[in-house]
């Protein structure tokens, strides 16, 4: 049975329910449970009824699924391991030693931030409660160590070869896979997305350009004066959140901690996945191309993240840090966190099957073909994606909601699967660095100890300046077809938008007050 225009309505209701409701998870379901109507002649009970044994039990019960679901707890697993060993605490102490300057301060919490990709909420939390007391001393204000790692934090999760994000993202494009019925490795295709996620590689760019030129604009350059002139790193009416997260975050004892008990584990962890990839694709039987291509990409980090984790214990427990009561606690409390991850993905899931079952994908695809021009997608992708994780706050949401829709699109329009993909998870985070209500922004907030709405405020000129530049790269990418014309499109515009911005909205402070570093 066909339903034409009427199978947009299952995921429409998701959008504007996430919309309204700033939750994605009742959004996510009343579109399941609308779509499963639907399929059930109209009839709500055998609706409901249809949405549990039809799609999302079904959903969860696959292999795929299940492997998904085992590798995101081990993941928290690992996350909790690694806060609770404290090696990023002794890696930011090892930094602190070595800055001398308010440059070299924000470069430090650059480089933190950068080297801890794999989990936002980890980042957020650990980053700014770190390098707090060292940007404090060298007068850089909170709303610019905010900024920094805010806008570090989402971008390198979706950079990183491994991250919480990137097996949420690999479960989205593996599942969509099947539901289109195309082979191919979800992880090869969400590492070629990499490079064409131009938003999170423009969001680090400028956080370099504005780190080392010192150049601040908007209301960030009036913050920054504040605290180079009168030291008081927060503005006087500022209401900083109460850091609560932070504070009961156990670690170690500043003594105790090393830094090799954050380095082994996430070192393993990413040493072991190339030859697990080429181990689950029958390598040397199959030629090294056809193995990569073979492999099983969630198995292969599945394991990988399961010896990271019993690493970290080990070495956890060697150092008399817990003893083995406790690790067990701690593999408990990290499957626990990721709880929300498992409810979304469900979600997730359940809706992709309902829209291919109404055949959504079908129609766009033939609305998109009469409509609208291949280049103008990925622009429009990116867009719709920034609307709804700016109203809803969640990027994980985004996803869930965007990739279902932009993978059949690109499959028939001849776009990139890549590029689409990009396109998604640029536009979420875009609209989740200048959403108030986003999680990590408020995380940022709390780990930097900064007012929230002084960090949303004064992060948002910088936000726009690199997704500006972004729609300009997918346009053009879309246009020429290229890739490398893209970025070097973004890069220019990322560039020409943050000069005149200084020029004209400037920090109206000396020319030596501005060099400083």
């Amino acid at each position: 049975m066909s339903f034409g225009a009427l199978s947009l309505l299952p995921p429409v209701l998701a959008i504007v329910l996430a919309l309204v409701t700033r939750n994605v998870i009742p959004a996510l379901f009343c579109g399941v449970w609308l779509g499963a109507t639907m399929l059930s002649g109209g009839n709500p009970a055998a609706g409901l009824y249809s949405s549990f044994n039809d799609f999302i039990i079904p959903s969860v019960g696959d292999e795929w699924s299940v492997t998904v679901l085992i590798y995101c707890g081990l993941f928290g697993v690992l996350i909790t391991v690694l806060q609770r060993t404290g090696g990023a605490q002794a890696i930011a102490r090892a930094i602190s030693g070595r800055v001398a300057s308010p440059r070299g301060a924000q470069g430090a919490t650059f480089g933190l931030g950068v080297l801890i990709f794999f989990e936002d909420y980890f980042n957020a939390l650990t980053v700014g409660s770190v390098m707090r007391p060292i940007t404090d001393r060298m007068k850089v204000s909170r709303e610019k160590l905010a900024y920094i790692v805010d806008s570090t934090s989402a971008p390198m999760c979706l950079l990183g070869p491994v991250s919480t994000w990137v097996v949420f993202v690999m479960g989205l494009i593996g599942t969509q896979l099947t539901e289109m019925n195309i082979s191919g490795s979800e992880y090869l295709i969400y590492l070629a997305s990499i490079p064409l996620n131009f938003y999170a590689w423009l969001a680090l760019g400028l956080i370099a350009f504005v780190v080392f030129t010192q150049w601040d604009f908007g209301p960030m350059a009036r913050a920054e004066n504040r605290a180079r002139k009168t030291g008081e790193v927060l503005a006087p009416d500022a209401t900083p959140p109460s850091d609560r997260e932070v504070a009961e975050m156990e670690v170690v004892p500043e003594a105790r901690a090393r830094k090799r008990n954050m380095l082994v584990p996430i070192g393993v962890l990413v040493l072991m996945i190339p030859p697990m990839f080429l181990w689950t694709g029958n390598y040397p039987d199959n030629d090294l191309v056809t193995a990569v291509g073979e492999a099983n990409g969630g198995l292969s980090i599945l394991i990988a993240t399961f010896v990271a984790v019993v690493v970290g214990l080990a070495m956890g427990m060697q150092q008399r840090l817990f003893d083995f009561r406790e690790s067990m606690d701690l593999v408990v409390s990290g499957i626990k966190s990721m709880t929300l991850v498992y409810i979304i993905l469900t979600l997730a899931w359940s809706i992709g099957s309902v829209t291919s079952e109404l055949g959504t994908a079908d129609f766009l695809v033939t609305l998109a073909e009469a409509s609208i021009a291949p280049s103008l997608v990925p622009v429009l992708l990116f867009l719709i994606g920034a609307l709804v994780a700016f109203t809803t706050g969640t990027s994980y949401g985004t996803f869930a909601i965007m990739i279902p829709i932009a993978m059949p699109v690109a499959e028939a329009m001849g776009l990139p699967m890549p590029l689409a993909i990009a396109a998604v998870l640029s536009g979420g985070i875009f609209g989740d660095h200048c959403s108030p209500i986003s999680d990590t922004t408020i995380l940022s907030s709390a780990g930097s100890s900064c007012d929230h709405i002084d960090h949303v405020r004064t992060q948002l000129p910088y936000a726009l300046c690199a997704g500006m530049a972004g729609i300009l790269a997918f346009f053009v990418a879309g246009l020429a077809n290229s890739a490398l014309m893209g970025a070097l499109a973004g890069i220019a515009a990322l560039l020409a938008a943050a000069m005149l911005m200084r020029i004209f909205w400037g920090s109206g402070g000396s020319r030596s007050e501005q060099q400083t570093g």
